[in-house]
């Protein structure tokens, strides 16, 4: 029945990912400021923020200024010969029409050929390849992190239930769950990055500029103290939600019948606690580790990255965004759906795994 589960959930990952891409491509199609237009506007003499420069078929036509007028649906491309915007269409795919560029991708995509960024003139998968440790080293610090102090801290909340102890750490946890990881990432960096108070962590990097001339354990030490204020953003703004389902599922437990007869027999609280109460309970905890990581790892650690100048994914997506680099874009974005999706089903076998009295024989 297991199998069978998987089977389904897969084959339901492909209207979900057709999903994502037709949504994202379609929303591409009328955004303002496409690649074309940025270059013409370089071109014109206007700038862009395009991180590259100008290559390709159209490179070699130049930008001849003539007295042609172009009936065309880009800004700025009065004045310029209509065959030039059409080498410039060409290079950027732009020269077919819109649902065929999309199956073209499509098939591509099953290949995870993702194509080359426009202003990089690299593969967008060795683009990913080569941002994915710096994210996944946040995300997995974090995460970490957030579940070493949330499981001692929803114990205790547990144990403490509705004394002074239990109340002043859910004052601190609503407070670290109302306020989003950005806005502590900022207040981090203004009291201990030398915005206004100290000037203990660096503000920009996973590394300093001499990183490579460091040993061993200099280059250890140096990545800690780069990644201390941004993983203690997303930590900070992180643990609430844990240490709440923690707490709770503790609470449950403790009422059952079963600790009433481990207390009855005159166990200690704390083998009660920690030899019975503690598997139940951390059975939904554990079994949601893999969904915890993905959320940092796609949502918090973005803002995150952006904010300490961590070259990322975040800070990949943003400026690819920011620049309309839309290979890198919908790339990331297929990336992050198939991985998600993926985490997704793999959260419901590690239910089943750590818990065999889970099921899918309801499931059809």
């Amino acid at each position: 029945m297991l199998l069978q589960y998987i089977l389904k959930r897969l084959l339901l990952m492909i209207p979900t990912l057709l999903g994502i891409l037709l949504v994202s491509f379609v929303i591409i199609q009328f955004v303002p400021g496409g690649p074309v237009e940025r270059m013409i506007a370089m071109l014109q003499g206007h700038g862009t923020e395009a991180t590259g420069q100008f290559s390709g078929a159209g490179a070699d036509a130049g930008a001849p200024t003539t007295s042609l007028s172009v009936d065309s649906s880009y800004r700025g491309a009065q004045g310029l010969d209509p065959e030039f915007i059409k080498e410039l269409e060409k290079m950027y795919g732009f020269d077919k029409p819109a649902h065929e560029r999309f199956f073209i991708m499509l098939k591509n995509y099953l290949s995870f050929d993702l194509g080359e960024s426009y202003y990089r003139d690299v593969a967008v998968t060795d683009l990913i390849l080569e941002k994915m440790p710096v994210s996944i080293s946040l995300g997995l610090w974090s995460t970490l992190l957030i579940y070493l102090i949330s499981i001692p801290l929803g114990i205790k909340k547990a144990v403490k239930d509705g004394q002074a102890f239990d109340v002043w750490t859910s004052a601190a946890i609503f407070i670290g769950y109302a306020i989003p990881s950005f806005m502590f990432a900022i207040l981090l960096i203004i009291l201990f990055a030398g915005g206004r108070y100290f000037d203990w962590f660096p503000l920009r990097g996973l590394t300093s500029d001499n990183f490579a001339e460091m040993n061993f354990f200099q280059q250890v030490g140096d990545y800690f103290w780069h990644i201390v204020l941004p993983t203690l953003a997303l930590v900070i703004s992180g643990f609430a939600s844990l240490t709440m389902l923690t707490k709770n599922s503790f609470l449950d437990e403790i009422n059952k019948q079963y600790v009433l007869t481990a207390r009855a027999k005159g166990l200690t609280e704390n083998r009660v606690l920690y030899g019975h109460v503690f598997r139940n309970a951390m059975l939904i905890v554990i079994a949601g580790f893999p969904s915890a990581f993905i959320s940092i790892f796609f949502t918090g650690a973005l803002l995150i990255e952006v904010i300490f100048s961590l070259d990322g994914l975040g800070l990949l997506g943003y400026e690819s965004i920011i620049n309309r680099d839309y290979p890198v874009v919908l790339g990331t974005l297929y990336l992050y759906g198939l991985i998600g999706l993926v985490m997704t089903l793999v959260r419901d076998i590690v239910y089943v795994l750590v818990d065999p009295r889970i099921s899918f024989e309801a499931v059809r």
